[in-house]
């Protein structure tokens, strides 16, 4: 087992010296990164290539990247680019909902004072007519 050693009393001055240094350091960069964060990074020129007008297969494109020691098969890119369309799709449907939400509520704010104000101009239209009628 480890021993540990004996620590020091550390003062507020100390610790608060502890604390603006850990708060100023910047996020490390990560030399690896995942397939699908791979994938997701290269989607837009893999899309265009993989496109009619370019006519690439995903095979194809996975021979191109693994030149650059990039290991990724060509089912395995596909496979990322339609979770990562899924995603987006989804994401997007969500954000629109939400859109849509906000616009009711406006809509629906906007419309109530104008109910009321008709509602009150029919009160003070409400006239009697000379032979004890009330008329709108």
């Amino acid at each position: 087992m480890a021993k540990y050693q004996e620590s020091e009393v550390t003062t507020k001055n100390k610790t608060d010296n502890g604390i603006s240094l850990l708060k100023e350091q910047k996020r490390k960069e990560q030399d690896d990164v995942s397939d699908r964060t791979t994938v997701r990074k290269m989607r837009r020129y893999i899309a265009k290539l993989t496109s009619s007008k370019y006519g690439y297969t995903y095979d194809e494109v996975s021979e191109m990247l693994k030149g650059l020691g990039i290991n990724l098969s060509g089912e395995k890119i596909e496979h990322l680019i339609g979770e990562l369309n899924k995603s987006n799709s989804h994401h997007q449907k969500v954000k629109l909902g939400e859109e849509n939400n906000v616009l009711k509520s406006t809509i629906t704010t906007a419309k109530q004072p104008a109910v009321k104000a008709n509602s009150e101009r029919s009160i003070d239209q409400t006239v009697k007519s000379g032979n004890g009628k009330t008329k709108r």
